[in-house]
């Protein structure tokens, strides 16, 4: 081995200054000039008198916009370099709020090549003061802003295609809901009848369905049901409902054998999948004489009970308490009730999002007690009365209303007398 001069006490300093040698590279470009620095930033600068006329205007500005710096220098303003509207912004907006504040950072302005194209930029000024706080020339920054605009029009490219779409699923689920509910209900003579469906949001399809349709002379079926979840999986759980209830009505018009054929449908349509499962009640409506009402059947499948307004003025639910969800078990129980619906009197049915929805006045959820309360503050209401008011009532909730609602009321009107129809409003 080599001994450097000196001896062992010199080889520290000789391997020091063998370092020293291999940092000169990158001491070197370390100590760029300022004037080098200025000239060839990542960005454009230039420094105009208070005037606007450029004083002074870096290597990199001039390359994007194609300007030789004579050109430019002692001859044009800044604002001769931006677009006609970019120009109208400076005068009235750029130029006043600069001198107010001294300083306008961030600003999106276009400039003109001199080739006619245009380049974005975003723009940032600052007044330059001497000693004494008067303003002596403007600094300003100019960076490249193409890809920036790119991403912005590619955003909201992105965005408008999202709203066509989301507008495209909320037609689409919209005419899909309303295949799956009866445009009108069928006119029953002696009958006033009303429906309502409230969507509690316009994007998704919901599970709840109504009918009222002809058995046979003096016999009309109808009912409610509301399936699980939402969207396409439950619109078909829904379709076959609606369908099956009728074909089963129209076979054997007995109300808890009409439950029975839609449970055995259910359960042998979807025993392969994930459970799909509804609540449904059911009603058979047999006239007695325009004057005298109707005979109702109802039977209940895991449904919230129907209401009673009476022409008293008293209101209780229809028991069928004890019935099963339809779709869970093959060999499921239904409950069922009888009831006389006479002249004053109105029947209503309800999902249970009307029941479920949030209301902070009650501390939670609505309920069927705050619902009964409701009912007897209106009857004697007739169907439309009832629906109008309960309408207003899913209204009052707000985002508490979180799953939608249909709502049936049919009742028998009260007898004319002097040509005025007794007992037609809440009192």
């Amino acid at each position: 081995m080599t001994v450097p001069p000196g001896g062992e006490e010199a080889d520290e300093s000789w391997a020091v200054g063998d370092r020293d040698q291999e940092q000169l590279p990158f001491t070197a470009l370390l100590e760029d000039s300022v004037e080098d620095l200025y000239e060839n930033a990542p960005c454009g600068y230039l420094s105009t008198l208070m005037d606007g006329r450029i004083a002074k205007v870096n290597r990199t500005l001039l390359q994007w916009l194609g300007y030789r710096r004579e050109e430019l220098v002692g001859h044009k303003q800044f604002s001769d370099l931006l677009t006609i509207g970019g120009k109208l912004y400076h005068e009235t907006h750029f130029s006043p709020l600069l001198r107010m504040q001294g300083e306008v950072s961030g600003v999106a302005l276009e400039l003109k090549a001199a080739d006619g194209s245009r380049l974005p930029a975003l723009v940032t000024s600052t007044v330059k003061k001497d000693g004494d706080g008067e303003p002596l020339l403007i600094r300003t920054t100019i960076l490249d802003a193409h890809d920036r605009r790119a991403y912005e029009r590619e955003l909201l490219r992105a965005r408008r295609e999202a709203d066509h779409e989301r507008d495209r699923l909320q037609r689409l689920a919209t005419t899909l809901q309303r295949t799956l509910i009866p445009p009108a209900l069928e006119p029953v003579p002696g009958l006033e009848v009303a429906a309502r469906y409230h969507f509690a949001s316009a994007d998704e399809v919901g599970g709840d369905f109504y009918d009222l349709f002809p058995l046979a002379p003096g016999r009309w079926g109808f009912f409610m049901g509301d399936v699980r979840g939402k969207g396409a999986n439950a619109a078909v759980v829904t379709s076959l409902a609606r369908y099956t209830l009728r074909a089963a009505a129209v076979s054997d018009p007995v109300p808890a054998a009409v439950l029975a054929n839609l449970n055995t449908a259910l359960n042998r349509e979807f025993q392969e999948d994930e459970p799909r499962f509804c609540t449904v009640i059911f009603g058979l409506l047999t006239s007695e004489g325009e004057e005298t009402g109707f005979h109702v059947v109802l039977a209940g499948g895991g449904h919230p009970p129907a209401v009673l307004l009476r022409a008293d003025g008293s209101a209780d639910h229809v028991p069928t308490p004890g019935g099963q969800l339809l779709g869970v078990v093959p060999d499921a129980h239904f409950t069922t009730a009888t009831l006389e619906l006479r002249p004053g009197d109105t029947l209503l049915l309800y999902t249970d999002g009307l029941t479920e929805a949030r209301t902070p006045d009650l501390g939670g959820r609505y309920g069927d007690e705050a619902l009964l309360d409701f009912a007897r503050s209106l009857a004697p209401v007739p169907a439309s009365g009832a629906v109008a008011a309960l309408t207003d009532l899913l209204g009052s909730f707000g985002e508490g209303l979180d799953d939608d609602t249909a709502l049936l009321a049919m009742g028998v009107p009260r007898e004319h007398r002097d040509g005025e129809e007794t007992g037609a409003g809440p009192r």
